[in-house]
C-alpha cells in the first residue's frame, strides 16, 4: 500500500506536459510520479531527464536499454522500476524470449558479447557499493562508444533515483507492468510485493 496516496493528474495543472511525456513514454501516468507531483519541480526535472535519457534519437537501442534498467533495478531490488522496465523493454521491440532470458544474459545464446558486458556493467553499477573496476569499464569500451557508455550509465543511474523512490513511497503498481510482470518475471522471482494495488 502506498506511503503517501496518488493525487489525480489533474491537482496540479502546470504538469500536463510532463505528464504527456510520461503518456508517450510509458502509455499511462505512473501512480508514483502522481506521488511526486506534491513538488511538481521535481516531476518537472525527472521528465526532463527521462526524456533524455530514454531520448528516440539515442545510439544504444531504447529496448536494450530498458534491459540495463531492468538489470539494475532487479540488482536494486526494487520491484516495482522491475515491472515497469520490463514492461518498457518490451513496448520498445525486445522479444519476449529475450527478456525472459536476460538474468542469464551471461550463458543465453540471445545475447551478444556487448550486450553481456554492458549487461555486467548495469549489474556493477547498481551494487552497493558500487563495483565497477577499470577492467570492466575498459571491456565496456571495447565494444561501446563513449557517448554510448554515458547513455547506458544514465539508464542505470536513471533508475538507482526511481528504485529508492519507489521503494521508499510503495506507489501500487500500475495494472499494465502487474499483468506484465505475472506474465513474464514471476519465474525469476519477481513479486508485486508492496506495490499491491
Amino acid at each position: 500500500m502506498a506511503r503517501l496516496a496518488p493525487l489525480p493528474a489533474e491537482a496540479a495543472p502546470d504538469l500536463k506536459d510532463s505528464f504527456n511525456r510520461y503518456q508517450e513514454l510509458l502509455g499511462y501516468v505512473p501512480n508514483s510520479v502522481l506521488i511526486m507531483q506534491r513538488r511538481p519541480k521535481m516531476v518537472k526535472a525527472l521528465a526532463q531527464l527521462a526524456s533524455s535519457v530514454w531520448d528516440p534519437a539515442s545510439e544504444v537501442a531504447i529496448g536494450f536499454k530498458r534491459l540495463v534498467a531492468y538489470m539494475a533495478s532487479r540488482t536494486h531490488g526494487c520491484n516495482y522500476s522491475m515491472a515497469h522496465a520490463a514492461e518498457a523493454a518490451h513496448r520498445a521491440g525486445i522479444d519476449d524470449a529475450k527478456l525472459e532470458a536476460v538474468v542469464d544474459y551471461r550463458t543465453s545464446p540471445l545475447f551478444t558479447e556487448a550486450e553481456r558486458v554492458a549487461l555486467d556493467f548495469a549489474v556493477a553499477a547498481a551494487s552497493q557499493p558500487n563495483t565497477v573496476t577499470d577492467e570492466l569499464f575498459e571491456r565496456l569500451k571495447k565494444h561501446w562508444t563513449e557517448g554510448q557508455v554515458v547513455e547506458l550509465a544514465g539508464a542505470v543511474a536513471i533508475n538507482g533515483f526511481l528504485n529508492r523512490w519507489n521503494d521508499t513511497m510503495a506507489p501500487a503498481l500500475e495494472r499494465e507492468p502487474i499483468e506484465f510482470g505475472e506474465k513474464h518475471l514471476t519465474r525469476h522471482g519477481w513479486r508485486v510485493g508492496k506495490h499491491r494495488p
